[in-house]
């Protein structure tokens, strides 16, 4: 049985992107608000307009693993791994 969680605010510190660290608010398992900090500015308005709704399953499967400029990670990738980690740090 999944526990019953409400709306969180998450801080995540990057690591290997221009961006330094993602602020994610999940409802459940639902993306309400990604905000990040440093990076690229025009991609990193449109990455939260794009995410948000979506479950972090989605968010995980459409830009989990995408890498940047020959790193191994990018700031899609970054987030889909503060989703998850928001997510996990709720269950406990």
């Amino acid at each position: 049985m999944e526990k019953e969680m409400d709306k969180m605010s998450y801080m995540y510190k990057t690591r290997g992107t221009c961006s330094t660290q993602i602020e994610v608010e999940l409802d459940g398992n639902v993306v309400k608000y990604v905000k990040f900090t440093g990076g690229c500015h025009g991609n990193l308005q449109a990455i939260p307009k794009l995410v948000e709704g979506m479950t972090i399953e989605q968010v995980e499967e459409k830009i989990g693993g995408i890498s940047c400029n020959g790193r191994p990670t990018s700031c899609g990738d970054q987030l889909a791994k503060a989703c998850r980690a928001a997510y996990e740090a709720a269950q406990k």
